[in-house]
């Protein structure tokens, strides 16, 4: 998938929100964290640092692709206010113009394009992969070229635009 031409930066990435988070859902999942891993409880400095890199969303010359399955939508972190309020930011996300919202529909036919961990692909300089017990950062370019050709196979099975904020819209909908 072309994301952007004119050696602009781009940034691929399957995500369960990720730079497009509010602040309280970000603290209700770090909140998270900190219980399930025993991890250092800086969960206000954590968010205020992630929040603070959202401005690369609206800075010119990069372009971001993200791709989010629809069960995502689905499962409430925290409560199904924030939740809420989470998806309607979403929607809103939708019309930056240097952003692509991919939305996998539940049910769709996936063929080739798989489940798989939430990662990162970078410039095809570098991908990041989130997993249970650490971040993994990939730099071996046939291994980069594996995150790429999955982000693409997923992209193809995705809906975008109003089909996207429709799948949205209704995940709203069913959280009352």
């Amino acid at each position: 998938m072309k994301l952007c031409g004119n050696g602009q930066s781009r940034t691929r990435s399957t995500s369960r929100f990720d730079l497009s988070d509010l602040c309280p859902a970000r603290r209700r999942r770090l909140k998270t964290v900190v219980a399930l891993r025993d991890a250092p409880d800086d969960i206000e400095e954590s968010v205020a640092a992630r929040m603070a890199r959202q401005h690369v969303l609206h800075s010119g010359g990069r372009r971001f692709a993200f791709l989010i399955e629809e069960w995502v939508f689905r499962s409430v972190i925290g409560s199904p206010s924030t939740m809420v309020n989470q998806l309607r930011h979403l929607i809103g996300m939708t019309a930056a113009p240097s952003l692509s919202l991919g939305v996998i529909p539940m049910g769709v036919v996936r063929g080739n394009a798989w489940p798989c961990e939430s990662f990162s692909v970078y410039d095809e300089k570098q991908a990041a992969c989130e997993l249970v017990s650490a971040g993994l950062t990939v730099k071996q370019p046939s291994e980069i070229a594996e995150y790429a050709k999955t982000f693409t196979e997923l992209a193809g099975i995705a809906a975008y635009g109003a089909s996207a904020r429709k799948l949205i819209a209704s995940a709203i909908d069913a959280l009352g």
